[in-house]
């Protein structure tokens, strides 16, 4: 076989509408990019074509109900488990794993960020990421960890992994390509990426430098909301999910495999690239999703419904409607309600929530709330609009209204989500953020309203 430049991977075609990608969330795909490397009615031929190994990645048990099972069969030059030395720990200081309390942080409290600055040191996607908030238990497999990503150069024959979770990658300024064992997936504001658990990549910077959020998954994976009385449409339609065709590597070179497992960092040396998988068949794949295919859902009369109605994936827990993450959207939309004081209201939560901003302006913080930034608002801690948007909302004319260039998420957790260091002295926390609510005044004269 060729051996191919550092970075070029030879492509499967697409037929699809996307040229190099497959549509559809949960679907089973195959794709082969030599033809007749895909085996045929079988998935472990005594031989496979053009001399491949065939192996398995099962992102669920082997025996995990049907609707729920998960795995891909990877017809590859060589088997994964083919390196050259063992694992060597090695320390990764800004990526934290749950449990992560630091005692002289108080995670109790309402907490708002500045975007992280990006810095002129050489920073990798490993080497680049910010541990933000850490909630549940890496070892249990429950929880999350959420991070900033700050990229300013590609992993050159350095690779990588994840033992412990499922990554969602929401990039806020810059691009990234991940190139996969299972294709090429490229991604840039106002898209997402699912990155599964156990998947090896690379990461390179296609425009930059590159700064955006990241939602580490320790449980179940994601997956698509029930709508419930909403139907069949709307949301996030499974149709807009995108995963890639087949592309391999025939290439040696010394290279490095770095995995994350149980909340720590190891590292073992290969003589190839291990990005050489040139067929594949399942349902277990890396995901790219456009967030303006996202068709809100809202209240047509009075009323403010719920926020879960934004939500674009969750993963659940064991509690029913209780999701250990749900993955919120709040993107442009109208706000027709008669009566009804349309931002977010006040209020405490059970979930832990925690908000970033990727462009525009939100319309519960009008100020203060930037693109980049983050805030956290933890179980059970009062929260809601500033004064300047409850006056502004309360005293509005109630016509249709647009909310225009306005894109901001959320991750909505069951668990308390702890700072990090990083989070609580490194990073740029607005101290005075709790003075937004400072000034409300007291209104009450205990004469009754007027309609």
């Amino acid at each position: 076989m060729t051996n191919y430049e550092p970075g070029v991977m030879i492509q499967a075609e697409s037929t699809a509408t996307t040229p190099g990608y497959m549509p559809g969330f949960g679907n089973d795909f195959e794709t082969e990019a030599l033809p007749g490397a895909l085996p045929r009615g079988r998935n472990s031929p005594q031989k496979c074509n053009y001399g491949l190994y065939g192996e398995q990645l099962s992102g669920t048990a082997f025996t995990a109900p049907a609707h729920q099972n998960e795995r891909t069969w990877c017809y590859r030059i060589r088997p994964s488990v083919n390196h050259s030395s063992r694992y060597v720990k090695i320390e990764v200081p800004y990526w934290k794993s749950a449990p992560n309390i630091v005692d002289d942080v108080t995670s109790l409290g309402q907490y708002r960020w500045d975007p992280v600055p990006h810095s002129d040191a050489p920073l990798t996607w490993i080497a680049g990421m910010r541990t933000m908030t850490t909630a549940g238990n890496v070892n249990t497999q429950t929880g999350m960890a959420s991070h900033i990503y700050l990229v300013t150069e590609s992993m050159h024959d350095d690779y990588f992994f994840s033992a412990d979770s499922e990554l969602l990658v929401i990039p806020q300024e810059g691009k990234l390509r991940f190139a996969t064992e299972l294709g090429i997936i490229d991604i840039e504001p106002k898209e997402i990426a699912i990155i599964p658990r156990g998947l090896v990549y690379r990461v390179e910077l296609l425009e930059g430098p590159a700064r955006g959020f990241v939602c580490e998954n320790y449980g179940q994976k994601f997956e698509l909301p029930g709508r419930g009385p909403i139907g069949a449409n709307c949301m996030a339609n499974p149709r807009d999910f995108k995963a890639p065709v087949a592309a391999f590597e025939d290439r040696e070179a010394p290279s490095t495999v770095t995995v994350k497992w149980c909340g720590q960092f190891h590292r073992c040396e290969i003589g190839h690239s291990p990005l050489d998988v040139v067929a594949w068949h399942g349902n277990y794949a890396p995901l790219k999703y456009d967030l303006r295919t996202y068709c809100p859902v809202g209240a047509i009369l009075f009323d403010h419904p719920d926020p879960s109605i934004f939500t674009v994936l969750t993963a659940p827990s064991g509690v029913p409607g209780t999701a250990n993450i749900d993955f919120v959207l709040f993107r442009e939309r109208w706000m027709v309600m008669e009566d009804t004081f349309r931002p977010p209201w006040y209020h405490k939560n059970v979930m832990s929530e925690l908000m970033g901003n990727i462009y525009g302006q939100y319309d519960a913080k009008p100020k203060g709330f930037v693109p980049g930034g983050l805030s956290l608002h933890n179980m059970m801690l009062p929260h809601g609009p500033d004064r300047n948007a409850f006056e502004g909302a309360s005293n509005a004319e109630l016509k249709p209204e647009k909310l225009d260039n306005t894109m901001s998420f959320m991750f909505e957790t069951r668990f308390p989500q702890h700072l990090t260091k990083f989070a609580g002295k490194e990073a740029p926390l607005q101290e005075d953020y709790i003075d937004v609510w400072a000034t409300l005044e007291k209104k009450f004269d205990g004469a009754p309203g007027e309609k």
